[in-house]
């Protein structure tokens, strides 16, 4: 698993046994970096592209990836039409896809996608009308033997609850912090639940966001020492053999 550094945003990288997966890919200024490194991993093939939510700092290079890479199947969120955006970055993944005969498919809680050896489930979102795009991100829990992985997108304290209720969640060997270590996301009860060993945390080096909060850090820190971050760290890549998980990071924690 790649969590790649694209500033202020969110791009990871899966591959299983020979089978890949793609979630999100930052903004579109990054888009040939991302394809850069997938290249240099000697990615061919993304098996699953997966689009959180229609935000451009998680797709707005996806377009250009889908161009580039030969893709199996495309998964995004169901948004109500009333709040699907009209942004230029979202019609052209749209022509993307259709242009290279791709059809979408809608995440639901309990679909389950194949990644060799590891298995990733959707846990969010649910089908609930949110106010927040955030939201609806698409959420994976992603296992490979005794290691477990979530990711949540930009989730914020609704769907948290909405997860916390559908009963699919687990302690996790390593957690993607939900929206970029905001307050609003990585709420107590959720972390309780699901107490991870590590976490990782993709926000841009001295963002305007203030991400991660301090408050969000401190909630982490009572699970675990080993934060890392994408603006400290640069890439992160965490390997699992089914029973221990090392990762490693391109820039030493100082």
């Amino acid at each position: 698993m790649h969590f790649i550094d694209v500033g202020q945003g969110d791009c990871t990288f899966i591959a299983a046994n020979g089978m890949t997966m793609l979630v999100d890919c930052g903004e579109y200024e990054v888009s040939s970096d991302v394809i850069s490194y997938l290249k240099s991993l000697g990615v061919i093939r993304l098996d699953y592209v997966v689009a959180t939510h229609p935000h451009s700092d998680h797709m707005g290079g996806m377009a250009r990836i889908i161009r580039v890479f030969d893709i199996g199947e495309v998964i995004i969120p169901h948004i109500p039409d009333d709040q699907l955006p009209t942004a230029v970055f979202f019609d052209k993944f749209l022509e993307s896809c259709e242009d290279r005969g791709l059809s979408l498919t809608e995440a639901t809680p309990g679909m389950v996608l194949e990644l060799g050896r590891a298995r990733a489930e959707i846990v969010s979102p649910a089908d609930i009308k949110y106010e927040d795009l955030n939201n609806y991100s698409v959420s994976l829990l992603i296992t490979h033997g005794s290691n477990s992985f979530l990711l949540t997108g930009d989730c914020e304290a609704e769907a948290e609850y909405a997860m916390l209720e559908s009963d699919r969640l687990q302690k996790v060997t390593l957690y993607k912090a939900g929206h970029h270590g905001s307050s609003r996301s990585s709420t107590y009860e959720f972390l309780k639940m699901i107490r991870p060993k590590n976490a990782v945390i993709s926000c841009g080096f001295e963002n305007p966001y203030g991400h991660p909060s301090n408050i969000t850090l401190k909630r982490l820190q009572e699970y675990t020492d080993k934060i890392y971050r994408t603006d400290i760290c640069g890439n992160i890549e965490a390997e699992s053999d089914g029973s221990t998980l090392t990762i490693t990071c391109e820039r030493e924690i100082k």
